[in-house]
């Protein structure tokens, strides 16, 4: 039987370069990803992906900004739905024209994927997750009295759109995403950690929000029952003490020793503390193990060879 393993990309790492950042370069990376997730299926993982979105819903925001004496705002909910389209595009062809050339009979398809939050998470009274361009004054103050925006000064550098970036409790089509795997389908679901949906008079709302993806990724893990949760990120292994002279690479971590490292002060909440937590989060609510690696070193790190592993 096959294992089966959740692969969470990151939306950055579809951007090598800041001057490359066309769609067409964009496809360009994701086809070298997915050539190491095909080595995975090759190798007899079954596997579901999810995947980031933030330079990607920036960029689309930024464009509807551009053409707004011509259209209106795209709202931020909308914008996830449109991302989660475009990179699964670019996965599901990726893999697609990959398993083609190896003769493996699969397909991917993807899910455009809903997830539940509570409209009474405290996040939505502190929104801390900046989005959009850089504002003058006089414009965020406009978007607050015209669109009731939250805004905050950012540094000296201008004004920002902030947003609240509350749990996910429930995927909504998770029923449709279980049926589809056991079909033998790559399913590639909850993508920039869902689109953000409140229940409001029994009915489904989006609501303005950024999920973390790697905490969606892994109520997906838990959900699906997958074998490992893999977290695909700029760096093979995990380490502590990063960039200084004293830095060292970890292989093993039990999630006490995570816990500790968290506490000391190793793995900020601006960089690797987002990751280490939502790993966490997968193995203490029945997961088995977790990984953190580059996208090259998925096959290696499945096989003990690289990257960092998190277990009980």
């Amino acid at each position: 039987m096959e294992r089966l393993a959740v692969i969470a990309i990151g939306g950055n790492s579809l951007i090598k370069n800041k001057k490359l950042i066309s769609l067409y370069d964009q496809l360009a990376t994701m086809r070298e990803t997915c050539r190491n997730i095909a080595d995975m299926v090759e190798k007899g993982w079954n596997v579901v992906i999810t995947h980031g979105n933030g330079p990607q819903v920036g960029f689309l925001i930024r464009r509807a900004e551009l053409a707004c004496g011509e259209l209106p705002l795209i709202p931020l909910e909308f914008a996830v739905a449109d991302t989660q389209g475009a990179i699964g595009y670019m996965i599901q062809q990726s893999l697609m024209n990959e398993f083609r050339r190896r003769g493996i009979k699969r397909q991917a398809i993807t899910i455009v994927t809903q997830v539940v939050v509570d409209q009474n998470d405290e996040a939505f009274q502190n929104p801390t997750k900046p989005i959009g361009s850089f504002m003058t004054r006089e414009e965020a103050q406009r978007h607050v009295e015209e669109d009731g925006w939250v805004v905050v000064e950012d540094a000296g550098r201008g004004w920002r759109r902030v947003v609240p970036s509350p749990e996910p409790k429930a995927i909504v089509e998770i029923r449709a995403i279980k049926d589809l795997i056991e079909d033998g389908y790559i399913v590639i679901c909850t993508g920039g950690g869902g689109i953000p949906v409140v229940e409001h008079d029994d009915n489904l709302k989006g609501v303005a929000a950024v999920v973390d993806k790697d905490n969606a990724s892994a109520l997906l893990a838990n959900e699906i029952k997958a074998d490992v949760l893999v977290i695909s990120t700029g760096v093979n292994k995990v380490a502590i003490n990063f960039g200084r002279p004293d830095q060292k690479e970890l292989d093993r971590l039990t999630i006490a020793e995570a816990e500790a490292y968290m506490a000391a002060g190793h793995f900020p909440p601006g960089n690797m503390g987002p990751k280490i937590t939502a790993l966490l989060r997968y193995l203490k609510n029945g997961g088995k193990e977790g990984i953190i690696t580059s996208p090259t070193e998925l096959v290696a790190a499945l096989e003990g060879k690289s990257g960092t592993r998190i277990v009980l």
